[in-house]
């Protein structure tokens, strides 16, 4: 099973850090969630991954760590908070320059070269 979470998380992360480095920004913001993700499964496998356990403390001898799963909501949220405020700056940047590059080339200001 920890395999499996490894290797999800390497994939979020390969495809996020690819979206990242493409020309647009849409892809960009996909990258940056795929890359949050990422985060989110590598916090809550930070816990040790449990089957058949209580997350209450007190309701059997065994119980699952809360920390991690108190962690990804947070980073839940964070990540929502985060890709939202892109999101409005790439529509921002898009009405503003006419278009939707990340590389974009300004214009050059007279006497500056």
């Amino acid at each position: 099973m920890e395999v499996l979470y490894a290797t999800c998380v390497g994939v979020l992360f390969a495809c996020g850090v690819f979206l990242i480095l493409r020309g647009r920004t849409f892809p960009v913001v996909l990258g940056l969630t795929m890359m949050s993700y990422g985060v989110n499964l590598f916090l809550f496998a930070s816990g040790r991954i449990h089957s058949n356990k209580a997350a209450v403390l007190g309701e059997s001898a065994q119980y699952a760590d809360p920390l991690p799963q108190a962690l990804v909501l947070t980073a839940i949220v964070i990540g929502f908070a985060m890709t939202a405020f892109v999101v409005i700056l790439a529509i921002r940047a898009r009405a503003d320059l006419g278009h939707d590059h990340v590389h974009a080339r300004f214009p050059k200001i007279k006497g500056k070269e």
